[in-house]
């Protein structure tokens, strides 16, 4: 079992920035692809950003193109998630999500180990 834990979630006002981490218990981190996913009340879970296992490829909702930046650093287990210029629409809590397998995979079905979540508020 790989333990997932998310951090950096927390409240700002419309136009700030918030960074997410997610951070992995595995030592093999390295050889999953990492998610963002996102779920408002009353929403299902949607994808944000995906990075691969080396970090060299990315894909984004386009929710999050230009918006939000996904980076890793595997000698630290942790991916992050940059997010500048919030809206309200941006108010979810926020998943991590480790997938081992290769490609662009967005749904979550994909993905096979979650975190807890962690909560950002954006407020108008």
């Amino acid at each position: 079992q790989v333990e997932v834990v998310e951090s950096g979630g927390g409240s700002v006002q419309a136009g700030g920035s918030l960074r997410l981490s997610c951070a992995a218990s595995r030592p093999t981190f390295g050889s999953y692809a990492t998610g963002w996913f996102r779920q408002a009340p009353g929403k299902e879970r949607e994808f944000v950003a995906r990075i691969s296992q080396s970090g060299i490829s990315r894909v984004y909702a386009d929710s999050a193109k230009g918006r939000f930046t996904i980076s890793r650093d595997n000698a630290k287990n942790t991916v992050y998630l940059q997010m500048n210029s919030l809206k309200p629409e941006d108010t979810a809590v926020y998943y991590c999500a480790l997938d081992s397998k290769y490609g662009t995979r967005t749904t979550t079905r994909d993905y096979e180990y979650w975190g807890q979540g962690t909560q950002v508020t954006v407020s108008s």
